[in-house]
C-alpha cells in the first residue's frame, strides 16, 4: 500500500512511518513540524526509496489537493493532532483547530479523492483516537466500543469531535472509514514534556520528580510499536464503519509507575539511587480522569491482535532508550513549554 500518514514526525506517527516501512508499504509522510515534531524520529528510514515527506498543513486544503493529487495514496492514517492534556487546559483554541478543522479538512480532501478513483472500495482513511473520549471510569469496569462519549479536558473533547466527524463522512457520504481508540502510549521518542519520559529525565538528573494529586489516577499503558503494529493490522484487516479500542492490557497507577520507573533507574544509575525519594505531589490537574482501561476484545477475536510487551519489559526498554540517546532529547528541552508546569490552574 501506499499510506498517507499525517502526524508522521510526532511520538506515534514516526512509530507507524518506521513500521510501515520496515514491512514493505509505500509512506507519504505529512507533518507541519509544529513543537512536538522532531525530524530525527524518522531518520533511519529517510533514505528509503518507499518514503517521501511533505510538510504541510491538514488545516490548508489547498496543501491537501497538492498532495493527494501528486501521490495518489491508497490510504490515510490520520494522526496529526494537538495531544497534550495540560497544554489544552491552557490553550484550547489550537485543540480546535487542529483536531476538529483540520481532520474536516482532511476528510474533505479524502472524500474528493476517494470520489475520483477508478476504484474506491479499495481506499480506507483510518483515524487514530483516544480511550479519552470516553472519559473516566470508576475503581472497575472498561471501555469498549459502545462506550458513551464523556470527554472531560479540552482535549479528550476535540477527539471526540474529530471521531464524530469520521463517523459522519462514512454515514453520510460512504467514506470507507475505520476509528481506533488506544490506551496511554509510551517508549522511544516519546517527546519530553510527557510522564514517563519527565520520569526518566528527573531522575536522571538528580531532580524533584512531580506526580499530580495523590498519584492514584489509573491509566493501560500501551509499547507504541505495538500501537503502531496493531495500527497497521487494522488497516490492512479491519473492517471499513467499524471501530477497533486498542489496549496495552497493562493497568498501574501514576504512582505506582513512578515508582517502578524510579526502581529501574536504581539499578541503571545507582549513584544516585534511591530515586524514589525525588518523589513529589503537586497541585492535580483540573479535571483529572481517574481511570482509563480498556477491553480489547474486539481487536484480539476479529483481527487476531494482542500486545506483545508488558510495561514491565516496555518501561526497562524505553529507560536505556533514553540513557542511550541524550542527544536525542537533550535537542528538546529548549521548545516552548517543556520543562514547565502547564494546565495547573482553572
Amino acid at each position: 500500500m501506499k499510506i498517507l500518514i499525517t502526524g508522521g514526525m510526532g511520538f506515534i506517527g514516526s512509530a507507524v512511518v518506521r513500521q510501515a516501512i520496515a514491512t514493505g508499504h509505500q509512506v507519504v509522510n505529512l507533518d507541519a513540524l509544529t513543537y512536538a515534531a522532531c525530524v530525527q524520529n524518522v531518520a533511519m528510514v529517510a533514505g528509503n526509496e518507499g518514503y517521501v515527506f511533505e510538510q504541510a498543513d491538514i488545516r490548508n486544503p489547498k496543501q491537501l489537493a497538492e498532495i493527494f493529487q501528486k501521490h495518489q495514496p491508497d490510504a490515510v492514517m490520520h494522526l496529526a493532532a494537538e495531544s497534550h492534556v495540560d497544554r489544552s487546559i491552557d490553550g484550547p483554541a489550537a485543540f480546535i483547530d487542529t483536531n476538529i478543522t483540520g481532520t474536516f479538512t482532511l476528510l474533505e480532501a479524502a472524500r474528493d479523492h476517494w470520489q475520483s478513483l477508478e476504484n474506491p472500495d479499495n481506499f480506507r482513511f483510518h483515524h487514530i483516537s483516544t480511550d479519552e473520549v470516553y472519559g473516566s471510569l470508576g475503581p472497575t469496569g472498561l471501555f469498549t466500543e459502545t462506550s458513551p462519549y464523556a470527554p472531560n479536558s479540552p482535549y479528550a473533547a476535540s477527539k471526540a469531535a474529530s471521531d464524530h466527524l469520521v463517523r459522519a463522512w462514512h454515514e453520510t457520504y460512504g467514506l470507507p472509514v475505520i476509528i481506533t481508540n488506544c490506551s496511554n502510549n509510551y517508549g522511544p521518542y516519546h517527546f519530553p514534556e510527557k510522564l514517563i519520559p519527565v520520569v526518566i529525565l528527573r531522575a536522571l538528573a538528580g531532580q524533584e520528580i512531580p506526580v499530580y494529586g495523590d498519584g492514584s489516577n489509573i491509566r493501560d499503558w500501551l509499547y507504541v510499536e505495538d500501537h503502531a503494529d496493531a495500527l497497521l493490522h487494522v488497516l490492512a484487516k479491519g473492517k471499513t464503519g467499524r471501530t477497533y479500542n486498542i489496549g496495552g492490557e497493562n493497568e498501574m497507577s501514576n504512582l505506582d509507575l513512578v515508582k517502578t520507573i524510579c526502581a529501574i533507574m536504581d539499578q541503571k544509575r545507582p549513584e544516585n539511587a534511591p530515586h524514589e525519594r525525588l518523589i513529589t505531589f503537586v497541585t492535580d490537574r483540573p479535571g483529572h480522569d481517574q481511570r482509563y482501561a480498556i477491553d480489547p476484545s474486539r481487536i484480539a477475536q476479529e483481527l487476531g491482535w494482542r500486545p506483545s510487551v508488558t510495561l514491565q519489559q516496555g518501561l526497562e526498554k524505553t529507560v536505556n532508550w533514553y540513557l542511550d540517546n541524550p542527544d536525542w532529547w537533550q535537542a528538546l528541552l529548549g521548545r516552548n513549554g517543556v520543562g514547565q508546569r502547564l494546565g495547573a490552574s482553572k
